[in-house]
Protein backbone atom coordinates (compact mmCIF):
# COMPACT_ATOMS: atom_id res chain seq x y z
CA UNK A 1 0.00 0.00 0.00
CA UNK A 2 1.14 3.86 -0.39
CA UNK A 3 1.28 6.95 0.96
CA UNK A 4 -0.39 9.71 -1.32
CA UNK A 5 0.90 13.20 -1.61
CA UNK A 6 -0.73 16.41 -3.59
CA UNK A 7 1.98 18.76 -3.38
CA UNK A 8 0.65 22.69 -4.58
CA UNK A 9 -1.59 21.28 -7.27
CA UNK A 10 -3.74 23.01 -9.36
CA UNK A 11 -5.78 22.05 -12.85
CA UNK A 12 -7.56 24.36 -15.25
CA UNK A 13 -10.00 24.17 -17.76
CA UNK A 14 -9.64 27.14 -19.78
CA UNK A 15 -10.88 29.75 -17.47
CA UNK A 16 -12.10 27.78 -14.66
CA UNK A 17 -9.82 27.22 -11.82
CA UNK A 18 -11.55 23.55 -11.06
CA UNK A 19 -8.32 22.83 -8.79
CA UNK A 20 -6.41 25.76 -7.23
CA UNK A 21 -3.15 24.89 -5.18
CA UNK A 22 -4.41 21.56 -3.45
CA UNK A 23 -1.90 20.36 -0.92
CA UNK A 24 -2.30 17.03 1.06
CA UNK A 25 -0.81 14.16 2.41
CA UNK A 26 -2.51 10.77 2.79
CA UNK A 27 -1.07 8.50 4.74
CA UNK A 28 -0.51 4.84 4.21
CA UNK A 29 -3.84 2.76 4.91
CA UNK A 30 -6.29 6.08 5.99
CA UNK A 31 -9.63 6.43 4.73
CA UNK A 32 -9.78 9.58 3.40
CA UNK A 33 -13.08 11.80 2.09
CA UNK A 34 -13.39 14.51 -0.01
CA UNK A 35 -16.30 16.02 0.25
CA UNK A 36 -17.84 19.50 -0.62
CA UNK A 37 -20.69 20.57 -2.88
CA UNK A 38 -20.86 20.24 -6.65
CA UNK A 39 -18.64 22.10 -8.46
CA UNK A 40 -16.13 22.56 -5.88
CA UNK A 41 -13.32 20.26 -7.37
CA UNK A 42 -13.66 16.83 -5.34
CA UNK A 43 -13.90 14.91 -8.28
CA UNK A 44 -11.13 16.43 -10.47
CA UNK A 45 -8.65 16.32 -7.70
CA UNK A 46 -9.60 12.50 -7.50
CA UNK A 47 -9.25 12.35 -11.47
CA UNK A 48 -5.51 13.58 -11.70
CA UNK A 49 -4.67 11.55 -9.18
CA UNK A 50 -6.21 8.69 -11.03
CA UNK A 51 -4.65 10.26 -14.33
CA UNK A 52 -7.94 10.55 -15.78
CA UNK A 53 -7.07 14.56 -16.35
CA UNK A 54 -3.38 16.13 -16.43
CA UNK A 55 -2.37 18.67 -14.14
CA UNK A 56 -2.45 21.85 -14.83
CA UNK A 57 0.65 23.10 -11.95
CA UNK A 58 1.99 20.77 -9.28
CA UNK A 59 3.01 17.03 -8.25
CA UNK A 60 1.69 13.51 -7.50
CA UNK A 61 3.08 11.30 -5.50
CA UNK A 62 2.02 7.63 -5.07
CA UNK A 63 4.05 5.94 -2.72
CA UNK A 64 7.96 7.05 -3.40
CA UNK A 65 6.51 7.67 -7.42
CA UNK A 66 5.86 11.00 -8.87
CA UNK A 67 2.93 10.05 -11.46
CA UNK A 68 2.20 13.22 -13.20
CA UNK A 69 3.75 11.46 -16.00
CA UNK A 70 2.50 7.77 -15.58
CA UNK A 71 -0.22 6.20 -17.48
CA UNK A 72 -3.16 5.73 -15.49
CA UNK A 73 -2.71 1.80 -16.32
CA UNK A 74 0.54 2.02 -14.43
CA UNK A 75 -0.67 3.94 -11.40
CA UNK A 76 -1.15 0.80 -9.40
CA UNK A 77 -4.59 2.49 -8.34
CA UNK A 78 -8.25 1.09 -8.55
CA UNK A 79 -11.12 2.85 -9.03
CA UNK A 80 -14.89 3.03 -8.35
CA UNK A 81 -17.24 5.11 -10.16
CA UNK A 82 -20.78 6.43 -9.64
CA UNK A 83 -22.32 4.02 -12.14
CA UNK A 84 -21.71 0.53 -11.77
CA UNK A 85 -19.51 -0.02 -15.52
CA UNK A 86 -20.35 -3.81 -15.47
CA UNK A 87 -20.56 -5.54 -18.94
CA UNK A 88 -23.89 -6.62 -19.08
CA UNK A 89 -22.92 -9.61 -21.11
CA UNK A 90 -20.48 -10.66 -18.96
CA UNK A 91 -21.14 -12.95 -15.65
CA UNK A 92 -20.23 -11.49 -12.38
CA UNK A 93 -17.11 -13.56 -12.63
CA UNK A 94 -15.84 -12.73 -15.52
CA UNK A 95 -16.65 -8.95 -15.04
CA UNK A 96 -14.39 -9.02 -11.91
CA UNK A 97 -11.48 -11.05 -13.82
CA UNK A 98 -11.74 -9.01 -17.12
CA UNK A 99 -8.76 -6.14 -16.17
CA UNK A 100 -6.93 -9.20 -14.87
CA UNK A 101 -7.16 -11.62 -18.02
CA UNK A 102 -6.21 -8.12 -19.70
CA UNK A 103 -2.78 -8.09 -17.68
CA UNK A 104 -2.32 -11.64 -18.55
CA UNK A 105 -2.75 -12.85 -15.17
CA UNK A 106 -2.50 -16.74 -14.25
CA UNK A 107 -5.68 -18.22 -14.47
CA UNK A 108 -4.85 -19.54 -10.88
CA UNK A 109 -4.25 -16.65 -9.75
CA UNK A 110 -6.79 -14.59 -11.26
CA UNK A 111 -9.73 -17.49 -9.81
CA UNK A 112 -7.66 -17.35 -6.39
CA UNK A 113 -8.60 -13.47 -6.22
CA UNK A 114 -11.90 -13.64 -7.90
CA UNK A 115 -13.26 -16.07 -5.13
CA UNK A 116 -11.74 -14.21 -2.58
CA UNK A 117 -13.13 -10.77 -3.34
CA UNK A 118 -16.60 -12.66 -3.44
CA UNK A 119 -16.27 -13.87 -0.12
CA UNK A 120 -15.10 -10.75 1.45
CA UNK A 121 -18.18 -8.87 -0.46
CA UNK A 122 -20.29 -11.48 0.25
CA UNK A 123 -21.09 -12.35 -3.26
CA UNK A 124 -19.74 -15.52 -4.08
CA UNK A 125 -23.02 -17.03 -4.67
CA UNK A 126 -23.74 -14.70 -7.17
CA UNK A 127 -20.25 -15.11 -9.61
CA UNK A 128 -22.37 -17.15 -12.44
CA UNK A 129 -24.87 -14.34 -12.47
CA UNK A 130 -25.20 -11.66 -15.47
CA UNK A 131 -25.25 -7.83 -13.81
CA UNK A 132 -29.49 -7.72 -15.15
CA UNK A 133 -29.82 -10.14 -12.45
CA UNK A 134 -28.50 -8.31 -9.56
CA UNK A 135 -29.90 -5.73 -7.34
CA UNK A 136 -28.15 -2.04 -7.04
CA UNK A 137 -26.56 -2.74 -4.41
CA UNK A 138 -25.29 -6.47 -5.55
CA UNK A 139 -23.97 -4.62 -8.44
CA UNK A 140 -22.32 -1.83 -6.47
CA UNK A 141 -20.16 -5.16 -4.63
CA UNK A 142 -19.47 -6.37 -7.98
CA UNK A 143 -17.93 -3.05 -8.99
CA UNK A 144 -16.28 -3.01 -5.64
CA UNK A 145 -15.30 -6.61 -6.44
CA UNK A 146 -13.44 -5.80 -9.95
CA UNK A 147 -11.30 -3.15 -7.80
CA UNK A 148 -10.10 -5.44 -5.17
CA UNK A 149 -9.04 -8.48 -7.30
CA UNK A 150 -6.37 -5.76 -8.76
CA UNK A 151 -4.49 -5.71 -5.38
CA UNK A 152 -3.81 -1.73 -6.17
CA UNK A 153 -1.82 0.49 -4.09
CA UNK A 154 -4.74 3.05 -3.48
CA UNK A 155 -8.48 2.62 -3.84
CA UNK A 156 -10.42 5.66 -4.94
CA UNK A 157 -14.14 6.12 -5.23
CA UNK A 158 -16.22 8.52 -6.63
CA UNK A 159 -19.48 8.44 -4.71
CA UNK A 160 -20.17 4.76 -5.81
CA UNK A 161 -23.49 5.22 -3.38
CA UNK A 162 -25.15 7.87 -5.21
CA UNK A 163 -27.35 5.23 -6.97
CA UNK A 164 -28.66 3.12 -4.07
CA UNK A 165 -31.71 4.18 -1.87
CA UNK A 166 -31.09 5.67 1.49
CA UNK A 167 -31.56 1.67 3.20
CA UNK A 168 -28.98 0.73 1.08
CA UNK A 169 -26.75 3.34 0.92
CA UNK A 170 -26.59 2.93 4.99
CA UNK A 171 -25.39 -0.74 4.80
CA UNK A 172 -23.11 0.13 1.86
CA UNK A 173 -21.64 2.57 3.73
CA UNK A 174 -20.81 0.43 6.85
CA UNK A 175 -19.74 -2.33 4.30
CA UNK A 176 -17.01 -0.18 2.46
CA UNK A 177 -15.75 0.91 5.72
CA UNK A 178 -15.39 -2.48 7.14
CA UNK A 179 -13.63 -3.38 3.68
CA UNK A 180 -11.18 -0.83 4.50
CA UNK A 181 -10.43 -2.13 7.91
CA UNK A 182 -10.03 -5.81 6.83
CA UNK A 183 -7.69 -4.76 3.33
CA UNK A 184 -5.69 -2.18 5.66
CA UNK A 185 -5.43 0.09 2.47
CA UNK A 186 -5.35 3.52 0.89
CA UNK A 187 -8.93 4.49 0.35
CA UNK A 188 -9.71 8.00 -1.02
CA UNK A 189 -13.45 8.69 -1.26
CA UNK A 190 -15.42 11.67 -3.03
CA UNK A 191 -18.63 12.43 -1.93
CA UNK A 192 -21.21 15.51 -1.35
CA UNK A 193 -23.17 13.61 1.78
CA UNK A 194 -20.80 15.02 4.25
CA UNK A 195 -23.01 12.00 6.52
CA UNK A 196 -21.08 10.18 4.31
CA UNK A 197 -18.40 11.89 5.38
CA UNK A 198 -18.24 11.82 8.32
CA UNK A 199 -19.56 8.46 9.06
CA UNK A 200 -16.47 7.11 7.09
CA UNK A 201 -13.67 8.90 7.02
CA UNK A 202 -10.62 8.77 9.26
CA UNK A 203 -9.61 11.71 7.75
CA UNK A 204 -11.83 14.70 6.43
CA UNK A 205 -10.70 17.27 3.34
CA UNK A 206 -13.48 19.88 2.90
CA UNK A 207 -13.16 21.77 -0.52
CA UNK A 208 -15.20 24.62 -1.90
CA UNK A 209 -14.59 26.66 -5.00
CA UNK A 210 -11.42 24.48 -5.92
CA UNK A 211 -9.40 25.15 -2.59
CA UNK A 212 -9.37 23.15 0.70
CA UNK A 213 -10.92 24.50 3.12
CA UNK A 214 -9.87 22.46 6.05
CA UNK A 215 -8.37 18.44 6.48
CA UNK A 216 -8.60 17.12 10.23
CA UNK A 217 -11.08 14.31 12.15
CA UNK A 218 -14.49 14.17 11.79
CA UNK A 219 -14.48 15.19 15.30
CA UNK A 220 -12.69 18.22 15.21
CA UNK A 221 -14.05 19.26 11.70
CA UNK A 222 -17.20 19.66 13.86
CA UNK A 223 -16.15 21.11 17.52
CA UNK A 224 -13.50 23.45 15.58
CA UNK A 225 -14.34 24.43 12.12
CA UNK A 226 -11.63 26.56 10.44
CA UNK A 227 -14.59 28.87 8.50
CA UNK A 228 -18.05 29.42 8.57
CA UNK A 229 -18.22 27.34 5.32
CA UNK A 230 -17.14 24.36 7.01
CA UNK A 231 -19.06 24.92 10.10
CA UNK A 232 -22.27 25.11 8.06
CA UNK A 233 -21.37 22.60 5.75
CA UNK A 234 -20.35 19.74 8.05
CA UNK A 235 -23.32 18.85 10.73
CA UNK A 236 -27.14 17.88 9.88
CA UNK A 237 -29.22 20.07 10.37
CA UNK A 238 -26.76 22.72 9.57
CA UNK A 239 -25.00 25.05 12.74
CA UNK A 240 -27.46 27.85 12.97
CA UNK A 241 -25.36 31.08 12.38
CA UNK A 242 -26.89 34.71 13.64
CA UNK A 243 -25.58 38.57 13.14
CA UNK A 244 -24.44 39.91 15.93
CA UNK A 245 -22.61 42.71 18.39
CA UNK A 246 -20.82 41.72 20.92
CA UNK A 247 -21.21 44.77 23.78
CA UNK A 248 -20.13 45.58 26.93
CA UNK A 249 -16.25 44.72 28.46
CA UNK A 250 -14.42 41.79 29.30
CA UNK A 251 -15.83 40.62 32.24
CA UNK A 252 -19.58 41.74 31.17
CA UNK A 253 -19.75 41.11 27.98
CA UNK A 254 -23.50 40.09 26.20
CA UNK A 255 -23.77 39.64 22.46
CA UNK A 256 -26.81 41.80 20.91
CA UNK A 257 -28.64 39.79 18.05
CA UNK A 258 -32.07 39.83 16.26
CA UNK A 259 -34.90 39.65 19.18
CA UNK A 260 -32.41 38.58 21.80
CA UNK A 261 -29.73 39.26 23.91
CA UNK A 262 -27.69 36.93 25.57
CA UNK A 263 -24.97 37.10 27.84
CA UNK A 264 -21.27 35.70 26.88
CA UNK A 265 -19.27 33.34 29.26
CA UNK A 266 -16.23 34.71 30.80
CA UNK A 267 -14.07 31.91 28.65
CA UNK A 268 -15.26 32.66 25.22
CA UNK A 269 -15.46 36.59 25.80
CA UNK A 270 -11.72 37.08 26.10
CA UNK A 271 -11.41 36.01 22.19
CA UNK A 272 -14.43 38.46 21.48
CA UNK A 273 -12.78 41.71 22.96
CA UNK A 274 -11.06 42.81 19.44
CA UNK A 275 -14.48 43.05 17.99
CA UNK A 276 -16.76 44.84 20.77
CA UNK A 277 -19.33 47.14 19.38
CA UNK A 278 -18.33 45.52 15.72
CA UNK A 279 -20.31 42.91 14.15
CA UNK A 280 -19.95 38.82 14.00
CA UNK A 281 -21.33 35.63 13.34
CA UNK A 282 -22.99 33.68 16.28
CA UNK A 283 -23.06 29.77 15.94
CA UNK A 284 -24.59 27.09 17.42
CA UNK A 285 -25.74 23.71 16.58
CA UNK A 286 -29.27 22.63 16.40
CA UNK A 287 -28.77 20.20 19.33
CA UNK A 288 -27.40 23.54 21.55
CA UNK A 289 -30.71 25.16 21.57
CA UNK A 290 -33.27 22.98 23.93
CA UNK A 291 -36.69 23.59 25.40
CA UNK A 292 -35.91 25.33 28.47
CA UNK A 293 -38.09 23.02 30.54
CA UNK A 294 -35.73 19.78 29.44
CA UNK A 295 -32.18 21.80 29.11
CA UNK A 296 -29.22 19.12 30.84
CA UNK A 297 -28.07 20.11 33.69
CA UNK A 298 -24.37 22.00 34.37
CA UNK A 299 -24.80 24.06 31.04
CA UNK A 300 -24.19 27.87 30.59
CA UNK A 301 -27.70 28.79 29.62
CA UNK A 302 -28.69 31.76 28.12
CA UNK A 303 -32.59 32.36 27.30
CA UNK A 304 -34.38 33.81 24.60
CA UNK A 305 -38.33 33.67 23.20
CA UNK A 306 -39.01 31.96 20.12
CA UNK A 307 -41.79 31.53 18.04
CA UNK A 308 -42.67 28.44 16.69
CA UNK A 309 -42.95 28.08 12.82
CA UNK A 310 -42.96 24.57 12.18
CA UNK A 311 -42.51 21.35 14.16
CA UNK A 312 -41.27 17.94 13.23
CA UNK A 313 -40.98 15.07 15.65
CA UNK A 314 -38.07 12.15 14.76
CA UNK A 315 -39.17 9.89 17.18
CA UNK A 316 -36.15 10.67 19.47
CA UNK A 317 -36.23 14.28 19.64
CA UNK A 318 -37.95 16.88 17.91
CA UNK A 319 -36.92 19.59 15.30
CA UNK A 320 -38.32 22.76 16.27
CA UNK A 321 -38.21 25.59 13.13
CA UNK A 322 -37.88 28.97 15.12
CA UNK A 323 -38.08 32.48 14.81
CA UNK A 324 -36.03 35.11 16.42
CA UNK A 325 -37.41 38.65 15.10
CA UNK A 326 -38.29 36.59 11.97
CA UNK A 327 -34.27 35.48 11.86
CA UNK A 328 -34.89 31.28 11.40
CA UNK A 329 -33.14 28.59 13.40
CA UNK A 330 -33.75 24.76 14.33
CA UNK A 331 -33.55 23.37 16.94
CA UNK A 332 -33.42 19.53 18.39
CA UNK A 333 -35.76 19.40 21.54
CA UNK A 334 -36.44 16.77 24.18
CA UNK A 335 -39.64 15.05 22.50
CA UNK A 336 -41.35 15.58 25.46
CA UNK A 337 -41.26 19.15 24.80
CA UNK A 338 -45.09 21.05 24.47
CA UNK A 339 -43.78 23.29 21.61
CA UNK A 340 -46.29 23.65 19.52
CA UNK A 341 -46.72 25.52 15.68
CA UNK A 342 -47.73 28.92 15.68
CA UNK A 343 -47.29 29.33 19.35
CA UNK A 344 -44.07 30.41 21.34
CA UNK A 345 -41.43 28.77 23.26
CA UNK A 346 -38.51 29.16 25.80
CA UNK A 347 -35.30 28.05 24.70
CA UNK A 348 -31.57 27.65 26.35
CA UNK A 349 -29.02 28.21 24.13
CA UNK A 350 -25.69 26.57 25.29
CA UNK A 351 -23.20 28.80 25.62
CA UNK A 352 -20.49 26.15 26.61
CA UNK A 353 -20.43 25.33 22.64
CA UNK A 354 -21.29 28.09 20.52
CA UNK A 355 -18.62 29.54 17.83
CA UNK A 356 -17.95 32.54 16.73
CA UNK A 357 -16.48 33.93 13.36
CA UNK A 358 -15.11 37.00 11.86
CA UNK A 359 -18.25 38.22 9.76
CA UNK A 360 -15.76 39.84 6.82
CA UNK A 361 -12.93 36.69 6.47
CA UNK A 362 -15.80 34.34 7.85
CA UNK A 363 -12.95 32.40 10.10
CA UNK A 364 -13.71 31.51 13.53
CA UNK A 365 -12.62 32.73 16.39
CA UNK A 366 -11.08 31.17 18.76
Amino acid sequence: MARVIYDHVSKRFGDVLAVNDVSLDIPDKEFLVLVGPSGCGKTTALRLLAGLEEITSGTIKIGDRVVNDIAPKDRDIAMVFQSYALYPHMSVYDNMAFGLKLRKTPKVEIDRRVKEAGDILGIEKLLDRKPRQLSGGQRQRVALGRAIVREPQVFLMDEPLSNLDAKLRVQTRAEISKLHQRLQATFIYVTHDQTEAMTMGTRIAVMKDGVLQQTDTPFNLYKHPDNLFVAGFIGSPAMNTFDVTPMGTAEEMSLEGPGFKVKVPPAKAEALVPFLGKPLVFGIRPEDIHDRNFAPPGITAAYVTAQVDVTELMGSEVYLHLLTDDQPCIARVDPRTSACMGGTVDIAFNMDNVHFFDKVTEKAIR
